[in-house]
């Protein structure tokens, strides 16, 4: 069974179609990228699968549970974790206080302590790279910063499923290569993942299936080097590739 599923997802505004029909399903442990040029629905896709928008038609099921719609606390609870394109942290607090929000809210049994739900963030911290930021604000971090910062409050409910939502655009190439890194350290501790980024070379070295989205619908969907050799994605996507 697919820790998620997503059948017939389709999204409409008004007359626009964001997603028609889309069919994509996730197994345990894997890391799927997910690519398409702008426009083509990758984030609406995410919204949906997160439960932060409800389709205009299809289901979301994770580990056999459906979870169409929403609310996106449901799918946190879950084991759902999400970051986003723009990062949005809690401006006002602390980058470590941003962490333990997830850490009290998901984990107060596990951590009774205080002290213990503090440790758990710091940690959490060190692992993507914040250890030294645990005191600042998170609206005066840099982008980069911000991103590690989102990743940090996604780990912080433990999730089995991480949606990813472009952790590397805008960041400068030592950043990217940081991102490589948590990729690859998420893949190691067995967290499932779908990604989105713009650039096909840097998924195509973490993840081991590649889906691509076009005009709301699935155009592709295989090992990265097949995927790369598909003439309908090189019309749809490659053109863009950074």
């Amino acid at each position: 069974m697919p820790i998620l599923e997503g059948r017939g997802l389709s999204v409409a505004f008004g007359g626009l179609s964001a997603l028609r029909g889309v069919d994509v399903a996730l197994e345990e442990h894997e890391v799927v990228g997910l690519l398409g040029p702008n426009g083509s629905g990758k984030s609406t896709l995410f919204d949906v699968l997160g439960g932060l928008r409800r389709p205009t038609s299809g289901e979301v099921w994770f580990r056999g549970e459906r979870i169409t719609g929403g609310p996106p606390w449901v799918a946190g609870r879950l084991g759902i974790g999400r970051t986003f394109q723009i990062p949005r942290p809690f401006a006002g607090l602390t980058a470590l206080d941003s962490v333990l929000v997830g850490v009290t809210f998901r984990h107060r049994q596990r951590y009774g302590r205080a002290a213990d739900r503090r440790a758990e963030a710091e940690r959490l911290l060190a692992l993507v790279g914040l250890g030294d930021k645990a005191g600042a604000r998170a609206a005066a971090l840099s982008l980069g910063e911000m991103k590690r910062l989102e990743l940090a409050m996604a780990l912080s409910s433990r999730p089995a499923l991480l949606l990813l939502d472009e952790l590397a655009s805008g960041l400068s190439p030592k950043g990217r290569e940081e991102v490589l890194l948590f990729y690859a350290r998420l893949r190691e501790r067995g967290t499932t993942i779908f990604a989105v980024e713009h650039s096909f070379g840097l998924l195509a070295r973490v993840a081991n299936r590649m889906l691509v989205l076009d005009q709301g619908q699935i155009v592709a969907d295989g090992p990265p080097a097949a995927v790369l050799a598909s003439p309908r994605v090189a019309a749809a996507y490659m053109g863009e590739e950074e």
